[in-house]
């Protein structure tokens, strides 16, 4: 496998999305979020973790403090929580290894209770057996970097846009009119 960057343009938000690339990138590219979500985000944590936008946005934000491990750990114990039984044992085993494990590659920052505890549930796994850490994720994503994320210019400038009728400054223009995404294709070229 290579990996390309392909531009992506973000032409006019309307509800949908039309991008100018190769077909099928359209996945790739960001959601631009309406008014009425930005505002819902502003409510409450919740709303920004239960909207597929919100949790983009806020990926973007924790991206920029290096911290985008906790999302990614919470985004992977709700996919587990969907996994086919069969597949529990190995997908829990991975799961522990990448984010809970002492010294994993995206160490997650759980109390070592909760780690031991995590341990001994991955041995015989079930679809609960990340809760107690996810939960404790969760609220440290809600009492940290959500706190940051309301004040941050990411969603700042969201907010500027709103109160602009959805039209973008010129300094987001210059910022956002390109979206850069990295997308990984077969070297088959497939």
């Amino acid at each position: 496998m290579s990996k390309i960057t392909i531009k992506i343009n973000i032409v006019h938000w309307t509800g949908s999305l039309r991008v100018d690339g190769p077909p099928g990138i359209a996945q790739y590219a960001r959601w631009v979020p309406d008014v009425t979500e930005v505002e819902k985000w502003k409510q409450s944590f919740c709303n920004v973790m239960s909207s597929d936008a919100g949790r983009s946005v806020f990926s973007e934000f924790l991206k920029s403090e290096f911290s985008e491990e906790n999302l990614d750990f919470w985004m992977s114990c709700e996919d587990y929580k969907r996994a086919a039984p069969p597949t529990l044992s190995s997908r829990a085993k991975q799961i522990y290894q990448q984010y809970v494990k002492a010294d994993a590659p995206k160490e997650v920052n759980l109390d070592a209770e909760t780690r031991e505890e995590t341990r001994l549930n991955v041995e015989n796994p079930s679809p609960l057996c990340f809760d107690k850490a996810q939960k404790m994720i969760f609220t440290l994503m809600e009492k940290d970097s959500y706190r940051r994320f309301l004040k941050s210019k990411l969603l700042q400038d969201l907010c500027v846009k709103e109160a602009n009728g959805g039209q973008e400054t010129e300094e987001q223009k210059k910022k956002s009119c390109e979206c850069v995404a990295s997308h990984k294709v077969l070297a088959s070229g497939a």
